[in-house]
């Protein structure tokens, strides 16, 4: 039976969204009788169509010079931390036209994760790509790190790399990884030193020696929503609770955009939107739009610290419960952020990971839906290595125990007298693949991992009548 509906794909590479272009997109998207829209974890553009819609929606976007896939992901977008300029982050040389300017170089289209981020900020992760590129501190020169596919062990690339010859470099060693995947994909103990040599040998390069290693900031996620002042302009952040924008909302942020001189919006990893350089006359332009849609534009900063996969209904639920009892038990978030990840090799970003798994039979002879709980060594998400905090859970303990590991954190920190704003280093040139553990614990609240499930009544008990047994 053919699908109803087919699953379209729109990059805007960089996260850097035209006004006038997405409004032609959602004008194609309404002819197409599409309703909503969503951003996803890349910054790409993602909806459905109807099948009668399809060729009709395709038809329309190729006459606006708009390039779409329909039901794959052949070519991810090109993620960059160009959002975070002026607004969370002041760089010395990294200024946003130095992202267009190698945005602008691309020739092709990638089938690799590629990722542009400037080192000191947070908002934008680090490594999610399969080629992440890192601002260093030498102008004009990035660290690159490659994550090999389906693997997750990184290999720093021993020299820095020149800005106009990261779009070269990209090519080439996509080049040569898509030619011997049987060595490089899926395989944890991939050769780094192999696959520069390869790349070498092909492709030459403007760079720089490597110098003092890179180093990473800790974690802090920004609050990036609603009307924010930087200087004499304002930006504004909107994040949907569903993932969903209404088509006809999104025109008319896109109208006020062009009516206001601003030709761009920016894409989030967290599926959010960012609008810069508001003037302050112009408020009272956005208020009119953000009260005639009904848009609320403060939610909670422990609802806004969470990845979800892409077109994952399940995953957006499961989140909605946990987010939940957090606000319901006033559970402390700062300096974390959570994953949720159904299916294997999805490259979330997270310092605390939950994984689901289903391998348990219920009485009816059904499987039960069970979830590992994961968290990174230190609790740096920019690392991919895992330590197992739980096993088996059912997700009616899901949260209890989530709120366990938020408050080990917390006392490892208090523990370490860890100042906030300490810098981390990055993960090495190669990371083991993750290796849950198990360790007996002799307490619920036990740092090490344990697969010991509790009696069903502790679980479920409040955080507060918890603390307060002896």
């Amino acid at each position: 039976m053919p699908p109803q509906t087919h699953a379209v794909t729109i990059n805007f590479p960089g996260g850097i969204v035209p006004a006038g272009d997405l409004l032609a997109v959602l004008e194609a998207a309404e002819a197409a009788e599409v309703e909503h829209l969503q951003f996803g974890n890349r910054q790409q553009l993602l909806f459905e169509v109807a099948a009668g819609q399809r060729r009709a929606l395709v038809q329309a976007l190729a006459k606006a010079e708009v390039l779409c896939e329909i039901d794959a992901d052949l070519h991810p977008n090109i993620s960059s931390s160009y959002v975070v300029e002026d607004v969370f982050h002041h760089t010395t040389w990294l200024r946003e036209g130095v992202y267009r300017d190698i945005l602008d170089l691309f020739d092709f289209r990638p089938r690799l994760k590629i990722n542009l981020v400037e080192r000191h900020q947070t908002f934008v992760p680090f490594f999610t790509g399969h080629l992440n590129f890192i601002a260093s501190d030498t102008p004009n020169y990035w660290y690159l790190y490659v994550r090999f596919p389906g693997a997750g062990a990184l290999y720093c690339w021993p020299a820095l790399v020149y800005s106009e010859d990261i779009p070269g470099l990209s090519g080439a060693v996509e080049r040569v990884l898509l030619a011997h995947r049987d060595q490089f994909f899926d395989q944890p103990a991939a050769d780094g030193a192999l696959l520069h040599r390869l790349v070498s040998a092909a492709h030459r390069t403007v760079w720089q020696p490597l110098g003092a290693p890179l180093v990473l900031p800790a974690f802090t996620l920004p609050y990036y929503e609603g009307f924010n002042r930087y200087g004499n302009k304002l930006w504004l952040g909107i994040y949907r609770r569903d993932e969903r924008f209404a088509v006809a909302f999104l025109q008319d942020v896109c109208r006020v955009c062009l009516a206001t001189r601003l030709g761009q919006l920016c894409t989030t990893p967290w599926k959010s939107l960012i609008i810069k350089g508001i003037e302050l006359a112009d408020r009272g332009r956005w208020d009119v739009v953000l009260r005639q849609h009904r848009i609320n534009v403060r939610h909670a900063a422990n609802e806004l610290n969470w990845q979800v996969e892409d077109r994952c209904p399940d995953g957006l639920a499961l989140k909605h419960e946990l987010v939940r009892y957090f606000n319901e038990e006033d559970v402390r978030t700062y300096q974390l952020c959570f994953a949720i990840k159904t299916k294997p090799k999805t490259g979330l970003f997270g310092s605390i990971v939950v994984r689901s798994h289903f391998d348990t039979l219920t009485q009816t002879g059904l499987h039960a839906a069970q979830f590992e709980i994961l968290h990174t060594r230190d609790f740096n998400p920019n690392s991919k290595d895992f330590v197992s905090f739980r096993k088996k859970v059912g997700r009616e303990n899901l949260a209890w125990y989530l709120a366990q590991l938020c408050d080990q954190f917390y006392e490892q920190q208090a523990a370490a007298g860890a100042p906030a704003a300490e810098e981390t280093p990055a993960p090495p040139p190669a990371v083991e693949p993750p290796r849950p553990t198990s360790r007996r614990c002799t307490s619920a609240r036990a740092a090490a991992p344990c697969t010991t499930q509790p009696t069903a009544s502790r679980p479920r008990a409040s955080r507060r009548a918890r603390r307060s047994t002896p």
